[in-house]
């Protein structure tokens, strides 16, 4: 039985608390890939456990609370947290200096790209928080805005595959993929109404 199907077997048996406490357990950068949590979640509304909805909405606020934690741990105690064992092996300094540096060249970017970077996320969010370079507000809304199309893309395909396990699989296995190209289109279009509007804004007189 794989990890899917474990997960499956457990959220079904335990319900929407079930799927929190793995989401912390994710949040946390022990190894246990969000994404299979998620289409597990929405495996378990597919099969009519929970409400589908139901299970977005809880998927959404674990999330952005495990999200949130290790920003926040970063922020208050610093590079303190590089010497706790568990972050250590994480976060080495080498890698704890080239995500600062990538922090340096691309910004806010960094953060809204990291979400879809399971390797990276939890390495990407600690470092943030001991930069003190992006406020917890900011914080917040990029990773919102990220998670708005990580968290369902995941849990409404395990949902329509829930019945239909050859397909899900195929599309388990394309998601990263199909992900970014999700996440292409989103960008695309949030640029062709900045221009349709700016467009406009010129055109109207004063």
């Amino acid at each position: 039985m794989d990890l899917l199907e474990r997960l499956i077997t457990i959220f079904a048996e335990n319900g929407y608390l079930a799927v929190f406490i793995a989401l912390m357990i994710c949040g946390a950068g022990l190894p246990l890939p969000e994404d299979i949590t998620l289409v597990a979640g929405g495996v378990i509304a597919g099969l009519g456990y929970v409400n589908v909805h139901g299970m977005f909405a809880l998927a959404m606020f674990g999330v952005l609370l495990g999200d949130s934690a290790i920003f926040l741990l970063g922020h208050h105690y610093g590079a303190r947290m590089l010497k706790w064992r568990l972050v250590a092996r994480i976060l080495t300094p080498k890698r704890y200096a080239m995500v600062q540096e990538k922090f340096v060249r691309y910004g806010n970017r960094m953060l809204f790209i990291a979400r879809f970077l399971p390797g990276m996320r939890t390495t990407v969010y600690i470092t943030a928080g001991t930069s003190h370079r992006v406020s917890f507000t900011r914080f917040l809304l990029i990773d919102g805005l990220a998670a708005l199309i990580s968290v369902p893309f995941w849990v409404y395909l395990g949902y329509f595959g829930a019945d239909n396990h050859e397909w899900l699989m195929k599309w388990v296995r394309r998601g990263q993929g199909s992900l970014w190209a999700l996440v292409g289109l989103v960008v695309l279009a949030g640029l062709v109404l900045w221009w349709r509007h700016r467009h406009h804004a010129h055109r109207t007189p004063d």
